[in-house]
């Protein structure tokens, strides 16, 4: 859980606030109170999740956008892992997105095979994500030759950075592949790094309504809170980091 960007965090922080200080404080400053924990609880619902998550995907066009032209190189960011990695082959270590990302990337060097592989991403332990995928995407049949990678970067600032010192360089037209709701944060950090990105989505979290439980708290709806919050919040920075850059 991202404390910061939780609206669990602050339903807590605003209960224990109403708790401890009760009637002492002004009836506005506490009806206020009253009203922003009925709204967290609302982001905490499907239909709160939801909201926050199309704010961010509506900013990025279908992958089919990116098909109007072939790429020189296909870039997929790693998503993190799991748990540490025993070895580069260690698949289960990935998580469920840095997998997703992985897959959409070599569906999309599949149908342009010209195009370079490259992956993107650190981590925190002695192996990388991007090693890990690299032999991820062996085993599916993308020969070794056709792949590059960098593996010292740890934030998606750092992977556009990172790639830009590659050498021989990469083409400055290329596909980014990631998660929907991370394109836009992503978008700004290669662009502000000299890149042209199209925007290729390997994935989409947007529910529409369905059901009475989309409108209750959920555990899962939390979560995807959570996942957008973060990404709004990091798409502000980089936004201010890219017009600091630009000055």
């Amino acid at each position: 859980m991202h404390l910061l960007t939780s609206p669990l965090t602050y339903v807590l922080l605003l209960t224990v606030l109403l708790a401890v200080l009760g009637r002492r404080m002004p009836v506005t400053l506490r009806a206020l109170a009253i009203v922003a924990i009925g709204m967290l609880f609302v982001l905490m619902s499907p239909l709160g999740a939801n909201a926050l998550v199309d704010l961010l995907e509506a900013q990025v066009p279908p992958a089919s956008v990116c098909e109007r032209t072939a790429p020189g190189a296909i870039v997929v960011l790693s998503a993190g892992f799991e748990r540490e990695p025993r070895e580069t082959g260690d698949f289960t270590a990935l998580g469920a997105d840095s997998i997703g990302r992985a897959l959409a990337g070599v569906v999309a060097w599949r149908a342009h095979p010209n195009a370079a592989l490259v992956f993107a991403g650190g981590g925190p332990f002695a192996i990388s994500e991007s090693a890990v995928l690299q032999n991820f995407a062996e085993q599916l049949g993308v020969p070794a030759a056709a792949i590059r990678r960098e593996g010292d970067s740890q934030t998606t600032w750092e992977n556009a950075a990172q790639l830009r010192k590659l050498a021989p360089p990469l083409p400055t037209d290329l596909w980014l592949v990631s998660s929907a709701v991370h394109l836009p944060r992503a978008l700004i950090a290669f662009r502000a790094a000299g890149f042209s990105p199209c925007p290729y989505a390997s994935d989409w979290r947007y529910l529409p309504p369905r059901g009475f439980g989309y409108y209750l708290p959920q555990s899962s709806a939390l979560r995807k809170s959570e996942l957008a919050l973060h990404e709004l919040a990091g798409t502000l920075l980089y936004r201010w980091r890219a017009t600091e850059r630009v000055r």
